[in-house]
């Protein structure tokens, strides 16, 4: 990945290389870079007349689009509904593209656009996602700048093209007979949300027993020969069912460790919720920091690397541990969700607290990406002192708008109750509550549905009961096994091309 890359840390999260100074391997779009290039003259850019031609013969791979009048942030497809057919859909040409099917589609060519607008120079980019029809793609893409006036960027001219993701096809199933696939391992009280990543991978749950002894004890063994493979192994470490944080960690520390004592070349740890995250500094004397200690022990038993959404506190979530890990967010598909409930309505972005204000800052921006339109932000303080949560301070303006209150998760849910009702109070339109985890305690969620909210949307790396729910219909759930199945692609290329190489 460039450096100019890299000073957009939205862009790392999108796509698996970036190159600003772009040699694509695509012979398609190698042409279609020469193409602009000869366009290109001594001009700031070609004007989008002069590769108009050349994008109506190429309609399969090339495309035009124009900046939407009003809407600074938004663009307009003039040329190439065919070629961006497997990332958008089928798109009509002169479609805004805040209005394609695709919002994560529209998501990347957009963020790929404004890099390009502000640097002026072309760049390339690949990545792995979902193909409109379903199938899993390795995507590269080429994006140039256009002007008419030849002082601004007012339109982008680029090419697309795609292949089938190699691991994610039939022809190589989970027992491909050279090794190279990954083995996908899950814990039955897992095995919804795993079968949903295998899927997305084109792959089968690789089987495993799980015994349970009279005497509490249990053992967990894989059914097939995990040697000299590279095994995910896919457990949510939250309490529930019967079995607790911390059986559910023992479990999978065990089973990482038959692992490795039956050849497992690699064992990457993807854990949904990692428990014990909370408590990462002393808050009072001889606290202990149990995230430390969950990383020690996972690296002890063999894990190699660990791959988590939305860990509460990031920057201690890494530093914890000395093996590779990849921390993933459900901020797009959050923002795609929420962008499709607003309408016109203005809005503002709420974190619960001082802490979550980077977190809430980064969902805005994704937000206001989609929308076109600039979100308001605020925050509210508060203050825990032997379990019990209080604040006063208030800061941002919510009157009239659409208040969404964003935070990592969810336990008591106290916190969302109390800045919701505090919104509320202060005019707000609205108020929609995200939260990544839904851990739910006992008497939560009976609590936030006497809130006053319209919706709280959660990901489903804890399984909720939507239909016994006291929230009803305002309980939303939305799926992010895509993002798991895309980082086990990472991990795994990258594992195979440099052994410890961290490719996200």
């Amino acid at each position: 990945m460039t450096v100019l890359a890299e000073l957009d840390p939205g862009l790392k999260q999108l796509f698996d290389r970036i190159d600003s100074a772009p040699s694509p391997r695509d012979e398609a779009l190698f042409e279609l870079l020469e193409d602009w290039k000869a366009k290109r003259t001594d001009l700031l850019a070609p004007p989008a007349a002069a590769v108009e031609e050349i994008a109506r013969s190429r309609p399969e791979t090339a495309f035009v689009f124009r900046h939407r009048e009003g809407a600074e942030r938004d663009y307009v497809l003039h040329l190439g509904s065919q070629a961006l057919a497997p990332l958008l859909g089928r798109e009509t040409e002169s479609k805004a593209l805040s209005k394609a099917s695709s919002l994560r589609g529209s998501v990347r060519l957009r963020r790929l656009f404004e890099f390009v607008g502000r640097t002026g120079e072309p760049l390339s980019a690949v990545f792995t996602t979902m193909a409109a029809d379903g199938s899993s793609i390795v995507a590269e893409i080429l994006v140039a700048p256009l002007s008419d006036d030849g002082r601004t960027i007012d339109a982008v001219f680029g090419g697309l093209t795609v292949r089938p993701l190699a691991i994610a096809t039939s022809t190589v199933p989970a027992k491909a007979e050279d090794g190279t696939a990954p083995l996908i391992f899950s814990f039955a009280r897992d095995a919804e949300f795993g079968g949903r990543v295998a899927r997305h991978l084109g792959l089968d749950l690789s089987p495993l027993e799980e015994r349970e002894f009279e005497d509490g004890e249990h053992k967990a063994r894989p059914l097939e020969s995990v040697r000299g493979r590279h095994a995910f192994v896919i457990a949510s470490l939250h309490g529930s069912d019967g079995q607790t944080a911390n059986d559910r960690l023992c479990r999978l520390l065990f089973f990482i460790g038959a692992l490795k004592t039956n050849g497992a070349t690699r064992v990457t740890a993807v854990t949904p919720y990692l428990c014990y995250l909370r408590k990462d500094r002393q808050t009072k004397p001889r606290d202990p920091l149990t995230g430390r200690y969950v990383a020690q022990l996972l690296e002890t038993m063999g894990a190699d690397q660990v791959i988590v959404v939305e860990a509460h506190n990031v920057a201690a979530f890494q530093s914890s541990f000395r093996v590779p890990t990849v921390h993933l967010d459900a901020y797009d598909a959050f923002a795609s969700h929420a962008a499709a409930h607003i309408g016109d309505a203005e809005v503002t972005v709420v974190s619960p607290d001082l802490g979550g204000g980077k977190r809430a800052e980064t969902f805005r921006e994704r937000l206001e990406q989609i929308l076109g339109r600039p979100v308001g932000k605020a925050f509210m303080e508060k203050q825990r002192s032997k379990g019990v949560v209080s604040g006063e301070l208030f800061a941002g303006d919510v009157k009239g708008r659409i208040a969404i209150v964003i935070d990592d998760l969810i336990s008591s849910g106290g916190t969302m109750v109390r800045v919701a009702e505090a919104c509320m109070a202060r005019g707000a339109k609205e108020v929609r509550l995200l939260a990544t985890h839904a851990l739910f305690s006992e008497g939560a969620e009976e609590r936030l549905a006497r809130a006053p909210i319209a919706e709280l949307a959660v990901a489903d790396t804890v399984p909720v009961d939507l239909e016994s729910s006291p929230l009803g219909n305002r309980l939303v759930v939305i799926p992010v096994a895509d993002l798991f199945a895309d980082a086990i692609v990472r991990c795994h290329r990258g594992s195979m091309a440099s052994g410890d190489q961290n490719l996200l």
